[in-house]
């Protein structure tokens, strides 16, 4: 089944004043479809059509090297662009709580310097790209990666992921890099990243209690 375009959970307009109502119609309809349509036309008719994006990214190393390159940068840009709608909310900023800002607190001592972290990654980034936060299966962590490239790539579970790249921004803030990712985290749903932390620790445990015994094994 072809890969489709996800609608926006809100509306175009949702986000203002962080991200205008035509930044998010063109990031959005023409952008991210662009990512889609690709996906679409490198695996149709094969083995791989059906499987995940996330799942693409993953195992991209298996893939046919003829196939490696444009699924590396439209399924990523599929999965990223995903997570990324998914992860704002017009009645977002306010701080996480719970199991995930213990997770936070333990690792980066306040979600203050959390967010310093994520913030000054992205301003580092040289070039188009994204800033996560991701968990490694053993805690959480800040990383970057360049162009569409996902942290499942290297293993880790994207938890929230900012988008670098100039078409995000630049209708509103030009090249201010900077001003965007301060401006962003008034619309983070901190809501739907602690769901995904939830999830990816769930799924960490189970895969442990899963594996056998010492006593087991052959």
């Amino acid at each position: 089944m072809p890969y489709e375009l996800p609608p926006l959970p809100y509306p175009y307009d949702a986000l203002e004043p962080t991200i205008d109502e035509l930044t998010m119609r063109i990031h959005h309809d023409k952008h991210h479809a662009a990512y889609v349509e690709g996906l679409n036309a490198a695996l149709d008719g094969s083995e791989w059509a059906d499987r995940e994006p996330e799942e693409l990214l993953a195992d991209l190393e298996l893939m046919p090297e003829d196939k490696r390159a444009a699924v590396r940068t439209n399924g990523g840009g599929h999965a990223n662009h995903s997570l990324f709608w998914d992860i704002m909310a017009p009645d977002g900023g306010a701080d996480p709580a719970g199991p995930l800002r213990d997770a936070i607190d333990a690792t980066f001592r306040s979600v203050r310097e959390l967010k310093r972290q994520i913030s000054a990654a992205g301003n580092a980034r040289v070039g188009s790209g994204w800033a996560w936060l991701v968990y490694d299966g053993a805690a959480l962590a800040v990383t970057s990666t360049a162009n569409q490239d996902s942290p499942l790539m290297d293993g880790q579970l994207p938890l929230l992921g900012v988008d670098l790249w100039e078409h995000a921004y630049y209708l509103k803030r030009q090249n201010r890099r900077s001003d965007y990712l301060e401006a962003w985290w008034y619309v983070v749903d901190w809501r739907r990243v602690a769901e995904r932390y939830a999830t990816a620790t769930h799924q960490i445990r189970n895969h442990q209690g899963s594996e056998p015994r010492e006593d087991d094994r052959v």
